[in-house]
């Protein structure tokens, strides 16, 4: 007998984990105004990219003295170039609890071959940050997109720390707080939490990280799109909105309208509470049914952008191709796209809830998703 599917749909299926949703007030027409075969040196395209720098300064909350720079290739550009150009100096402590640190444990370990110590922890769980010595740098991933286990907090990090503190904010920029005075170089990319285009990456530098580059040159090469100084100073354009190569101007029209769509809704604190409203509604539904979980143990970790679930019914005998055979069934469906874990994590499922979903959306896909595990454990 077949199982009845719920009455009611969400209005937009989209919970993938980048390129995320797009604001719910969003049209084409939001970009009519993109400053488009004009070159992004002229004053229309400068003007512009300022104004993002500006606007993401603002609504983060970060402060004044601190550099912001749009680079190439998203978090990942944005990350590398701070990596290259930073570590070194001394010793580093390389943390990793999912996949995308873990990539960036390889780079330093593998190609730029520094005296590392690596910290890492299985998924669902998290290293211990206390135990680190803040006297190396450390490289670390705020929120890990592909576990949905985050830093609960910034409090264990020391303020009279002597190394640098690199972190990986891509999933957690514009939904968590980050403390500002604890992170020295922070990277994140625009198609995450808010929403935008791919491509283009953000790149946040302290006093202290610009300190270090204006003192340290690396013993390898550079490439042009990792150079942040000439003659031994900071290239200041970089961070006034004169990025390294050519940006899509239609991207940054993207993100201005995100960025605007934020600061209408009430900024920092308005977007952490849509996460948080989108995350708690999935919580209160594993806490309803026995078999599915958050996939981080600590409830004090888990995510409220990047929702990792794992099936736990004992039934399920080949957790890999549940998982997908639910992820395909309500992507048929056209209830959730794109919701399918990631590649190298455990099988299961992963749901984006960064602000720019709805969290009606959620509250319709959720008995779908029942009705999917229902109708796939008949099948088994």
């Amino acid at each position: 007998m077949a199982i009845a599917k719920p009455a009611t749909r969400p209005a937009n299926p989209r919970f993938s984990s980048g390129p995320c949703a797009k604001p719910p007030t969003w049209t084409l027409d939001a970009l009519s105004d993109a400053a488009l075969g004009r070159s992004h040196r002229a004053a229309v395209g400068k003007a512009k990219l300022a104004e993002a720098i500006e606007l993401t300064r603002d609504i983060l909350g970060i402060p004044a003295d601190y550099r912001i720079g749009i680079v190439p290739a998203s978090d990942t550009g944005a990350f590398e170039m701070a990596m290259w150009s930073l570590l070194g100096e001394r010793p580093v402590q390389m943390v990793a609890w999912e996949s995308f640190g873990t990539g960036w444990v390889s780079d330093v370990t593998k190609q730029l071959k520094i005296d590392a110590t690596s910290h890492t922890a299985d998924y669902g769980e998290i290293v211990d940050m206390a135990a680190l010595n803040y006297d190396n740098d450390v490289c670390f991933t705020w929120n890990g997109t592909t576990s949905g286990v985050r830093v609960p907090s910034g409090d264990v990090i020391p303020a009279d720390r002597a190394g640098l503190t690199l972190c990986d904010a891509t999933s957690a920029a514009f939904a968590q707080n980050l403390p500002w005075d604890k992170l020295d170089v922070t990277t994140f990319s625009w198609q995450k939490v808010m929403g935008g285009e791919a491509a283009h990456g953000m790149l946040v530098l302290s006093p202290r990280a610009v300190a270090r580059l204006e003192s340290y040159t690396p013993a390898w090469p550079l490439p042009k799109i990792f150079r942040m100084t000439k003659g031994g100073k900071l290239i200041e354009g970089i961070f006034q909105g004169a990025t390294i190569n050519t940006p899509s101007m239609l991207a940054v029209e993207d993100y201005l309208f995100a960025l605007k769509w934020a600061k209408s809704i009430g900024g920092l604190d308005a977007l952490r509470m849509r996460a948080n409203a989108n995350a708690q509604a999935i919580w209160n539904f594993c806490a309803a049914h026995d078999w599915i979980d958050n996939l981080a143990i600590d409830s004090a970790t888990r995510s409220n952008t990047s929702v990792c679930l794992k099936f736990t019914d004992r039934r399920i005998t080949d957790g890999a191709a549940f998982a997908k055979a639910v992820a395909k069934r309500l992507d048929a469906e056209d209830i959730a796209l794109d919701i399918g874990a990631y590649r190298d994590a455990p099988a299961g499922l992963r749901v984006w809830c960064g602000a720019t979903v709805e969290t009606s959306d959620i509250e319709a896909m959720l008995p779908w998703l029942a009705w999917a595990f229902e109708t796939e454990i008949a099948a088994l």
